[in-house]
Formats: C-alpha cells, structure tokens, sequence
C-alpha cells in the first residue's frame, strides 16, 4: 500500500495591466529563501480556515498592495521539485489591473514590486514561467468570447483604447470598422456624452460598460 504523499498548497497569481500600450505582468523579489534576491509571481501559502480565492487576494493585497481587481482560478501546478522545500501545489490564477491603477507596494516578504513589460521578463523562480504563459494564453482565449478585455482599461475610455487591448495581447490588428460595429452590436457599452482628443484626430467619444465589474460571454 503506497504512502499519501505530504503536501503544502499554495497560491500564485498572474497580475496583467497594460502600461504605455505594452502588456505588463506584476513580479515581486522575493526576501527570503528559496529563490532570495529573484523575480517571482505574487503568492503564498495557504492560512488555516482560509478558501483559496481569499488567500490569492490576501496575498496580493499583503505582497503588493494591489486590491479589489479581477481574479480568476487558473489551475493547479504540482509538479515533484517545482519547490525546494518540498511538495507544494500551487493553485494559481489570474488578475487583470486596470491601466490607470498602476501603484505598487510591497510588504511582508517581498522586497520589492515591480511593473515588466510580458515581452521581456527576467529569469523567475519556482516553475513560474511555466504559470504565466499558461495565463496568458488563457487570457488570449477568453478575448475571443467574453468582455474580459474592459478589466484592462479605466471606467470611461474611447473604441480606440478598447481596440488597443485586443491589438496588444492577441497580436493582431482587427480592421477598425468591422471592430466598431462588432463591439457596438453586442450592447455592453453606453456612451458617457463626453469627448477626448486623441492625438491629432477629432475628439472621440468615451464609453463606459452597462454593467461594469459582470464578465459576459459574448459568443
């Protein structure tokens, strides 16, 4: 008869925001041992009497101050030796940070928070690459059939803006028309009867959801 096998369980979370038009991942550099002095994702063991969604928000309120934003489970990671001091499951997930709430702060045992652009990431510890392309391929996929993609921008913003969104984390560009209409046709947004100017083109028009912080399924 085999031996259950002792385990710890774990969150880690994925933390997206777009920031000067480039997707961006939160990283902390962690304080302690394992890995002290490297990048890794937000995250932490779970408390007792603590359900795993409040323990991936205490962590990423306690490790970088980041609070009250999109949070979604993203999958188990167990692998034997992903962690050192043990087996350890990691329930990781996701969150999305609006781009106008980009302020950090960094407490308990992360000796720093910081913004990297996704396109250039420093080594990260534990198997946490292996987590963050899983979440942002889950991210790329959601796109394509919920209204995910209004997490990533302020209350009030242009088509513009939301275009940009699906440009940056897709890597492709919809044609602009067809984008409009498509968006217009779902009946998510209202306009807010204000305008912005944006560059050198006439000021455009700044729309905000219905139903803001409800995720629909769109197709």
């Amino acid at each position: 008869m085999s031996t259950p096998a002792s385990f710890h369980v774990a969150t880690d979370i994925v933390v997206f925001t777009i920031r000067e038009d480039v997707l961006n991942v939160l990283l902390i550099e962690r304080a302690s041992q394992p890995f002290k002095g490297n990048w890794a994702l937000p995250g932490g063991f779970l408390n007792d009497n603590e359900g795993l969604d409040q323990c991936a928000a205490r962590e990423l309120a306690e490790e970088a101050g980041v609070r009250g934003v999109y949070l979604e489970q993203l999958g188990s990671f167990g692998d034997p030796g992903r962690d050192p001091r043990g087996g350890v499951v990691s329930v990781a997930y996701f969150a999305l940070v609006p781009a106008d709430e980009h302020a950090l702060l960094a407490s308990t045992d992360a000796a720093s928070a910081q913004w990297f652009a996704f396109a250039d990431l420093p080594k990260l510890a534990f198997d946490h690459d292996k987590i963050l392309q899983a979440a942002h391929a889950r991210l790329k996929a959601k796109l394509d059939y919920t209204t995910l993609a209004f997490c990533l921008l302020p209350a009030e913003f242009t088509l513009s803006n939301l275009q940009m969104v699906y440009e940056i984390i897709k890597g492709e560009t919809p044609d602009k028309r067809n984008f409009r209409k498509w968006v217009l046709a779902l009946d998510v947004l209202e306009e807010t009867g204000e305008k912005r100017v944006e560059g050198a083109h006439r000021p455009a028009m700044l729309y905000r959801e219905k139903n803001p912080g409800i995720i629909k399924i769109i197709r």
